[in-house]
């Protein structure tokens, strides 16, 4: 199960990068360009675009982690309850 943890922790670093990447682009638009030409407007919506696209990822493979570990910890709780059972029904 570590392996997918470390897929979820790579793909949610790489989405992080693209919300900070997306992030500098509108800030050095907005510092570089003063009026506001089509050009500029492109940039920044494809800069905003780029910025959702990357938040919505990054909250899917959030909860997609978040449900796993809780997956997990329910298997776990089963597993020791199961064996707390036998022990204590064992003549």
């Amino acid at each position: 199960m570590t392996t997918q943890n470390t897929d979820n922790s790579l793909i949610i670093n790489f989405n992080l990068a693209g919300v900070i990447l997306s992030y500098v682009f509108l800030g050095l638009s907005l510092w570089i360009n003063t009026d506001v030409s089509l050009s500029t407007k492109g940039f920044w919506g494809l800069a905003v675009v780029m910025l959702t696209m990357s938040l919505v990822n990054f909250v899917k493979y959030k909860f997609d982690a978040r449900i796993a570990s809780e997956r997990l910890s329910q298997l776990e709780l089963a597993k020791n309850e199961k064996l707390l059972s036998e022990f204590v029904d064992r003549p």
